[in-house]
């Protein structure tokens, strides 16, 4: 077994692949070989997976119903009466309504993550490479957007369109697409002219051709590495949207929202916002360390200096 793990690493990492399969892994490898030698990456990618999989497995490590209330056994200290975590104003399990709040989370990242960089990826390469007056009829769009603070356009969007997760992760990522067509612009630019795009149109090829299949991949790594660092704002957005009473509705358990009804007892029952309020600074800390891992993976520059 030793002797074909090391043939497999030997594989890997040689100089000179032989097959586009093999060079494809070993670039994963390497990329793998560099991330896992980040130590705070590491701690990063490790915590999420704890949440992804408290949040996954939520029905079978809750200790109650998040959504069962028990007036008799309001604001009770942590680990008291079988609370880990306590209970809030109306007796529910905090514990529980952090692992449930949890999937609400990380559904509202994962379809902003999946809605705003395409949107600024279509816009950004459509402005960077068709230039004139398209491309500053499209940024003088994205400059508009970057002009209002995230969390206020966001409200604005919210309040026209009505409170609710499905509402708050459209406007979320209407605030959230710019940085993305910036650097998708930014990338363009750089590659339009380049020999082998002139060698590519040569060969017939069209320009929707060009766009998807030789400008899009060479973009997609400087994507994600913002994709990764942006998790933080968007979870913190989606916070201030459900702490303000215009995301996730009651008695949905929403972080933000709980953190909402807590602030209330702040003074007297630390726990009711203070537990809350930890589940978002890890996760957002979370994202923050993975995203600084892959940038040293994914970034040319980072790997060269």
């Amino acid at each position: 077994m030793t002797t074909d793990t090391h043939g497999v690493r030997d594989w890997l990492l040689s100089d000179a692949p032989t097959s586009r399969r093999q060079a494809s892994l070993a670039a994963w490898y390497k990329g793998w070989l560099t991330f896992r030698s980040n130590t705070l990456a590491m701690i990063g990618l490790g915590v999420l997976a704890i949440l992804i999989l408290a949040a996954i497995f939520a029905p079978l490590l809750a200790s109650h119903d998040p959504f069962t209330q028990d007036l008799g056994a309001r604001l009770l200290e942590p680990g008291e009466n079988r609370h880990l975590f306590g209970t809030d104003s109306l007796g529910r399990d905090i514990y529980s309504r952090i692992l449930f709040g949890a999937r609400i989370s990380i559904y509202i990242v994962l379809l902003v993550a999946m809605v705003a960089p395409l949107v600024g990826l279509i816009v950004g390469t459509v402005a960077g490479y068709a230039g004139g007056w398209v491309d500053v009829l499209l940024m003088r769009i994205t400059d508009i957007f970057l002009a209002f603070p995230r969390l206020i356009l966001a409200l604005a969007f919210v309040a026209a369109l009505g409170a609710g997760i499905e509402n708050a992760v459209l406007a979320i990522s209407l605030t959230a697409w710019p940085p993305y067509a910036r650097i998708a612009r930014a990338e363009t630019l750089t590659i339009r002219n380049s020999d082998f795009i002139h060698a590519i149109r040569l060969q017939g090829a069209g320009h929707t051709q060009i766009v998807t299949r030789h400008i899009w991949p060479l973009c997609i790594s400087s994507l994600v590495i913002r994709v990764t660092l942006d998790m933080a704002g968007i979870i913190l957005t989606a916070a201030g949207l459900g702490f303000l009473g215009l995301g996730a509705q009651p008695p949905s358990p929403e972080w933000g929202a709980m953190i909402s009804e807590g602030r209330k007892y702040i003074l007297d029952y630390w726990w009711v916002a203070t537990i809350p309020g930890l589940a978002i600074f890890a996760i957002s800390l979370a994202f923050n360390l993975l995203g600084d891992g892959l940038r040293d993976v994914l970034d040319p520059k980072e790997g060269n200096s």
